[in-house]
């Protein structure tokens, strides 16, 4: 999940801006929050209820604000920008190497630094890029969207719906790595064959070839440098210490920042706070708990059961795939979370599958999508609806099935 929050959103970004620059988006964020503080307001939701919510969202949002502002920044410092174009010269003008290529770019972006930084800004990069090495945009448009999804299970930090879950599952990010790798070079590989059947094989891109640009200019390579060696020591810091995941971002973010303080104090605004994102999520912890506690927690009861064998996973990831498709995947995750018995971790782990995999039917799946299609606009590329949906549903099939058959396979 993300906000979109670059230098394109406009004049007047941030809190401050006035009312004709909200975005549909920030109009539902904020209505979510509006409805969540009126059921407590009102008694629909008991306060008690209400302030374990905020608890256990704090820290996420202090992580989830803290890795954007670093990730933008670290767009802006042009690190992305030097990985893509040394992608498109390795690709030495042959499309199923730059193919694979790209499949791993986008994929360790999302494990890396979630999902969000692969939708919003490693989107408009590849753009980018295929305009100016003459490459079409829609098989790169195609594998940073469908993968900012479904390579989003290995690490906590690879999306919101994972940060959700560590407190259940009871995993660090090395412990949630060891059961999820299986999962997560299963979905990759799903991906990676819709991606060449759908989108990139040679009837479909419409080239042999490509020119491959040449070496990238840093504006400053001094800042470029810090920023790439703040995002590595983010990485080392949550794999390999036990470091709490807000308190890792939040050193990572703070060294990017003093760079841009002394080199482009400019570009340190307070746009760069996501702040959809933070209205956004705890209203929407507080409407899923409401709606929860008035009817969506019996009917989910007899939709996922209580199996925590094969078929109880393949159930469970089936109806968190299909409801992120109709509703959207966090909201989705929540309410299924509080329906799965506390001991069934396979059937947890099944609708975190479901939930990450799954929700690339519909643009409204998840947040992450939208925005992407966001960005799509603003650089001018079309994606067909009816092509979306269509090979969006059969990845979105086979990729969730593929990922709960490694799951069980990996014991």
């Amino acid at each position: 999940m993300a906000t979109e929050f670059s230098a394109e959103d406009g004049p007047g970004d941030g809190p401050g801006r006035g009312l004709r620059w909200l975005h549909p988006l920030d109009w539902l964020a904020g209505g979510l929050l509006a409805l969540g503080l009126l059921a407590v307001v009102t008694g629909l939701l008991p306060s008690e209820a209400a302030a374990d919510e905020m608890r256990r969202v704090g820290p996420l949002l202090v992580f989830l604000g803290t890795v954007i502002v670093m990730a933008e920044l670290t767009g802006r410092a042009q690190v992305f920008d030097v990985v893509a174009s040394w992608v498109a010269r390795a690709g030495r003008g042959r499309y199923p190497l730059l193919f694979g290529l790209c499949v791993l770019f986008a994929s360790l972006t999302t494990i890396t630094l979630n999902l969000d930084t692969t939708a919003v800004l490693l989107t408009p990069v590849m753009l980018a890029l295929a305009g100016r090495v003459g490459i079409a945009a829609v098989p790169l448009a195609m594998t940073t969207v469908w993968l900012a999804n479904t390579a989003s299970l290995l690490l906590p930090v690879s999306n919101l719906t994972n940060l959700l879950a560590a407190e259940r599952v009871a995993l660090s990010p090395s412990g949630l790595a060891a059961v999820m790798w299986l999962p997560q070079l299963a979905a990759i590989a799903v991906t990676a064959a819709c991606l060449w059947v759908f989108y990139w094989r040679r009837g479909r891109r419409g080239a042999d070839r490509y020119t491959p640009p040449g070496a990238p200019v840093a504006g400053d390579p001094v800042l470029l440098r810090i920023c790439a060696v703040a995002c590595a020591g983010f990485l080392l810091a949550i794999l390999l210490a036990d470091v709490p995941l807000w308190s890792a971002s939040l050193t990572a973010m703070v060294v990017v920042v003093a760079a841009f303080a002394v080199r482009r104090r400019q570009e340190l605004r307070l746009s760069l706070v996501p702040w959809r994102l933070l209205v956004l999520v705890p209203g929407m912890f507080l409407v899923v708990q409401t709606v929860d506690a008035h009817g969506l927690h019996e009917l989910l009861e007899s939709l996922l059961g209580t199996d925590d064998g094969f078929w109880g996973m393949l159930r469970t990831a089936a109806v968190g795939a299909g409801l992120s498709n109709v509703l959207n995947n966090l909201p989705a995750y929540l309410a299924g979370e509080a329906v799965v018995p506390v001991g069934n971790q396979d059937q947890l782990l099944a609708l975190l599958i479901g939930v990450n995999v799954g929700p690339l039917v519909t643009p409204w799946a998840s947040l992450a999508t939208l925005l992407w299609f966001e960005r799509c606009r603003w650089q001018g590329t079309r994606i067909a609806m009816g092509r979306f949906v269509g090979t969006g549903l059969v990845l979105s099939v086979a990729g969730t099935l593929a990922a709960v058959c490694a799951l069980a396979l990996a014991g």
